[in-house]
């Protein structure tokens, strides 16, 4: 099934490329100063085709996945701050050391009426982390890079969430966001 939707969307992809590609060459070309004024694609994810995942790579990286995400339970569970710590990459650590996300976090709704402002990463961790990511469950992955996939579960209702954004760096994943 995974893999139908992953061909499915690789061919609609392909078809809109091709069709809207031969459309805009029949009507006229950019302006020079138009296309050069366009941010290019991030070139990371601009040579990355998912397509090229097998499946086999595809259900081993999701084992590895919920193997890290079960463990993470754990550790949050245990109310490990170190330890959670350890998982974040330090982009993703630096950002939410941030004063701006502290604030921003601790003017949520949910933090007010609780009355809880957030000073530090490890008050994050304790107030936001702890009391809603002790339990995620991944139900499924998908590839942004051949090194970096997102985490998903399921809802009851069937819509996907996602979880996490993961990179595999060295023998681990660590959450980029």
């Amino acid at each position: 099934m995974k893999k139908m939707k992953l061909y499915l969307y690789v061919s609609l992809t392909l078809f809109m490329a091709v069709s809207c590609g031969s459309e805009a060459k029949a009507v006229s070309d950019p302006p020079p100063a138009v296309a050069e004024a366009a941010p290019p694609p991030p070139v990371v994810e601009a040579n990355f085709n998912p397509a090229a995942i097998s499946q086999e790579k595809f259900d081993s990286t999701k084992i590895d996945v919920q193997k890290f995400i079960e463990d993470l339970n754990l550790v949050i569970r245990s109310k490990n701050y170190n330890a959670w710590r350890a998982a974040l990459s330090d982009e993703y650590f630096a950002e939410i050391s941030s004063p701006e996300f502290l604030e921003k976090t601790s003017n949520n709704p949910a933090m007010k009426t609780r009355k809880i402002v957030l000073k530090t990463a490890q008050d994050y961790f304790t107030n936001v982390v702890v009391p809603s990511r002790a339990n995620d469950r991944v139900d499924d992955i998908e590839f942004v890079t051949d090194t970096r996939v997102k985490a998903f579960t399921v809802a009851p209702n069937g819509r996907s969430l996602r979880l996490y954004e993961l990179e595999h760096s060295g023998n681990t994943w660590k959450i980029i966001n």
